[in-house]
């Protein structure tokens, strides 16, 4: 189901970008499942270039049972812009659900003023993509943005309006990009490293895919999956909790 934006997302990174290929740990970079009913494969791939630190995206295939394509792509550490989040995920036809944002490092009114406002005119073109949904696993506050995409959907929509809005978002997003000015001092640069590093760490204390990746693939190969790939600056719970 969401192979095209996939292929729309690779198309646009190497137009755009002089991409070097980083490794993924052995035994993470693909894998099946013959767990359940339906087999699944999951298979991830990850870039670097001079202004994006890491690109990250994986895709899960398991069939009718489960389609599910996630990225971030974490720019380097000398620009303050956010995070590109991209989550969709479709268990059958009639659970499908959709998460597009930019996904803000900092709070306060001149960053939102700089990087989340411009996203207002193209959040106002697909209201029906945003239906401010209850978040069971994060706060909304933190790491959301207020122009984020954020829905229950069907099959028809994710071909036709989500696809737009996806164009559109990557869009601004590689506009910004652009535009950015590189930050020159070394306390602005660790800022910017201690937020992504706290981002991690959020987002891997708190992601509900590790139960998906466990029921396919295991308890053990999950953990790994989530603190060697997906969020790699982040450190288990329990380790995290014992140096405090």
């Amino acid at each position: 189901m969401y192979r095209p934006f996939l292929e729309y997302l690779e198309k646009e990174l190497f137009e755009r970008f002089e991409l070097q290929s980083q490794p993924i740990p052995p035994g993470l970079e693909r894998q099946v499942s013959d767990r359940g009913k339906h087999q699944a494969t999951i298979e991830s791939w990850c870039y670097q270039c001079p202004k994006l630190r890491k690109i990250r995206y994986t895709y899960i295939d398991g069939g009718a049972a489960s389609q599910v394509f996630n990225s971030v792509i974490y720019p380097a550490h000398c620009y303050d812009i956010p995070l590109l989040g991209i989550d969709f995920l479709s268990f059958g036809k009639k659970k499908i659900i959709i998460v597009l944002d930019f996904q803000p490092l900092f709070r306060d009114e001149v960053y939102q003023a700089k990087y989340i406002e411009p996203m207002g005119e193209i959040r106002d073109r697909y209201n029906d993509l945003a239906q401010n949904l209850e978040m069971k696993f994060y706060d909304a506050n933190q790491y959301f943005s207020k122009y984020l995409l954020f829905a229950k959907t069907d099959p028809e929509t994710v071909k036709t309006r989500l696809f737009e809005a996806y164009k559109d978002y990557l869009n601004l997003y590689w506009q910004m990009l652009e535009q950015a000015e590189p930050l020159t001092e070394q306390e602005d640069i660790e800022r910017i490293v201690k937020a992504q590093k706290d981002y991690d760490q959020y987002s891997a204390d708190r992601d509900p895919a590790s139960g998906l990746f466990s029921s396919y693939f295991g308890h053990e190969w999950s953990e790994r999956f989530l603190y060697e790939f997906l969020f790699e600056d982040a450190k288990p719970l329990a380790v995290s909790q014992s140096k405090k």
